[in-house]
C-alpha cells in the first residue's frame, strides 16, 4: 500500500477547514486539524507564498487566497490588491484614526471588502467584514466603484443588478441617478444614512465616506474611511480627511500596475 505524503495530507486538511468555515485564527486550525500551532505557521506559511492562503490584517484569521483553484473566482486582483493596499491602509487608519475597508471590484458592478484595519478595541467598530459584498448603491465602496465604470458599463450591470439584488436593495436603484450627481460634485461616495449594512454592524449606525482604487484608468476597486455615525458627519470628516483617503486610493492603485 503507497504511503500517504504526510506534509501535502496536513496542507489539504489547513485548506479543507479554511474553506469549510470561511475564515479560521490559528488557534482554531489548532482545534480543528489537531496539529501543534509551529507546524501549521509553518504550513500556513508555504501555502500563503503560493497566494492559496490570505492572512486578514484585521483580525490574523486565515481565508482562502486569491490563487486558490475554484471556478469563478477573481484570479489574481484580490491578492495583489490587497498586497499593494494592506500597508496603505494602516498608514491611513493610523493619520486618521479611523478604520478603513478596502475592497476589490468582482465583476457585475459589485465590489467585496478583502482588508479592513476595523478593531473594536480602537474604532468600537466590529472587524467581521472582509468577504462581505456591499451594496452598489447604499454603501459608501460600492457606489463609489460603481461610479467610476464607464457610463456603458454602470448601465449595463444596474440593469442586471435589478434582477439580483435583493428587494430593499431594488428599491434603492431608483436613487442612483441623483446619488451619482452627489458624488460628483463631492468628489466622494457616502453610505447612504440609515443604511444598514450587516448584522456585525449592530450596535452603532456606521457612517462613510469612500473613493475608487484607479489602476491605469480602471477602477480596480475602492477604499474607505468608517465610523460610527455618532461621532460625526461625512461633510464634516471629508473635510478633515479626504486629502488623505485620495493619496492613498492614489497610492494604492499606482502601486498595483507596476
Amino acid at each position: 500500500m503507497t504511503k500517504l505524503n504526510r506534509s501535502i495530507d496536513r496542507g489539504l486538511s489547513v485548506l479543507d477547514v479554511v474553506h469549510s468555515v470561511g475564515s479560521c485564527s490559528l488557534a482554531g486550525l489548532t482545534a480543528r486539524t489537531g496539529l501543534p500551532k509551529p507546524t501549521l505557521l509553518r504550513i500556513c506559511k508555504s501555502l500563503e507564498a503560493r497566494r492559496w492562503l490570505f492572512r486578514r490584517l484585521s483580525d490574523g484569521n486565515y481565508q482562502l487566497g486569491s490563487a486558490f483553484p475554484r471556478i469563478g473566482g477573481m484570479g489574481n486582483r484580490v491578492d495583489r490588491l490587497v498586497a499593494v493596499g494592506k500597508e496603505v491602509i494602516v498608514g491611513l487608519s493610523s493619520d486618521t484614526g479611523l478604520a478603513s475597508d478596502l475592497a476589490a471590484g468582482i465583476g457585475g458592478g459589485r465590489v467585496e471588502i478583502v482588508d479592513t484595519t476595523r478593531s473594536f478595541a480602537l474604532h468600537a467598530i466590529y472587524p467581521d467584514c472582509v468577504g462581505f459584498r456591499p451594496s452598489p448603491i447604499l454603501s459608501a465602496l460600492g457606489a463609489a466603484y460603481i461610479f467610476a465604470l464607464t457610463d456603458a458599463e454602470r448601465g449595463q450591470n444596474l440593469e442586471e443588478l435589478s434582477i439580483r439584488l435583493p428587494r430593499e436593495e431594488i428599491k434603492s436603484l431608483s436613487r442612483q441617478a441623483t446619488i451619482f450627481t452627489e458624488i460628483r460634485a463631492r468628489g466622494y461616495a457616502i453610505r447612504s444614512p440609515g443604511h444598514w449594512g450587516r448584522a456585525v454592524d449592530y450596535g452603532a449606525l456606521l457612517a462613510a465616506i469612500a473613493v475608487p482604487v484607479l489602476a491605469g484608468g480602471e477602477p480596480v476597486g475602492s477604499v474607505n474611511l468608517v465610523w460610527n455615525s455618532s461621532e460625526g458627519c461625512a461633510e464634516r470628516m471629508a473635510m478633515d480627511h479626504l486629502g488623505r483617503l485620495q493619496l492613498a486610493a492614489r497610492t494604492i492603485g499606482e502601486n498595483y500596475s507596476i
